[in-house]
């Protein structure tokens, strides 16, 4: 005798004989495999329904009575700091991108004048644009796999300085000829002062141009003051517009005498001064 055999149980049947007094007594004979087969459909059913019913109605929140206010603390907390990487990784591209204009402009900052065809200054008029990452992030797999949707074409700031000194313009500015900046014809010792408000980046002597100071403006500006006969701020110094930096003399090597050779820089390209200066 087997204790499982298969094929007496394919065999095997259900007889059903309801026992209600409204009605005859009837007997069914349901298979086994049948039998089963209802009772799972049956079941199946009624968890959809249950699930559907729970889903669409505020059923669920007598139900499930679990706390889920620490939840959607994590939840907030989770955004605000993914909010929060993402503006500090936009604050070092930008000054990542400053850094590198920056670069350059110090070399060349060391002579008044350069070659036109300096492969420099040709880096020099594109736009220098550092790109960080951000991982682990949508926002950068959106952004990357459609960066044209997030260009961002925005127009020029114009911001407008203070002469740095009194005196006359000696020599203007033309940068097809490599003269990036202005010339004052000023006495030694005479006041030097801040364009706009900024932060002193360079503040010490160069052997082309002297005693040197540059400060970063805001709106990616930036403004140099060469040939100083002294510094009087110094290195991440924070100045306003109009206060005394320094004095005019007639230090470094690229010098004819006494004057101020001021410079003044967009997106790490030179403009000419004259252009945003109040007078």
């Amino acid at each position: 005798m087997k204790w499982f055999d298969f094929e007496s149980i394919k065999n095997s049947s259900l007889y059903v004989t309801p026992n209600l007094p409204i009605m005859a007594t009837k007997r069914y004979k349901v298979s086994l495999f049948k039998a089963v087969a209802y009772i799972s459909l049956y079941t199946l059913a009624s968890w959809f329904v249950l699930i559907l019913f729970l889903s669409i109605t505020p059923l669920k929140d007598a139900l499930f009575v679990v706390d889920n206010s620490e939840l959607q603390a994590q939840n907030e907390r989770i955004q605000k700091l993914q909010g929060r990487v993402i503006d500090l990784t936009q604050q070092l591209q930008e000054i990542s991108s400053m850094n590198e204009r920056m670069r350059y402009a110090i070399k060349l900052a060391q002579r008044d004048t350069i070659d036109p065809k300096n492969p420099l200054y040709d880096t020099l008029r594109k736009t220098i644009n550092k790109k960080v990452k951000i991982e682990g992030s949508i926002y950068t797999v959106v952004r990357d796999l459609f960066p044209s949707f997030f260009q961002e074409n925005k127009e020029p700031v114009k911001q407008y300085f203070f002469e740095p000194t009194s005196g006359i313009i000696t020599q203007e500015f033309n940068a097809a000829k490599g003269h990036l900046g202005i010339d004052y014809g000023v006495s030694k010792g005479s006041p030097v002062y801040a364009a706009s408000g900024g932060l002193i980046t360079f503040a010490d002597y160069t052997v082309d141009s002297g005693y040197m100071i540059i400060i970063q403006h805001s709106n990616e500006y930036t403004s140099v003051y060469k040939h100083c006969s002294s510094i009087i701020k110094r290195l991440r110094d924070t100045v306003t517009h109009g206060e005394l930096i320094a004095l005019s003399g007639n230090s470094g090597k690229n010098t004819t005498g006494p004057h101020l050779h001021f410079e003044l820089w967009y997106k790490g390209k030179p403009v000419d001064p004259k252009n945003f200066i109040i007078k």
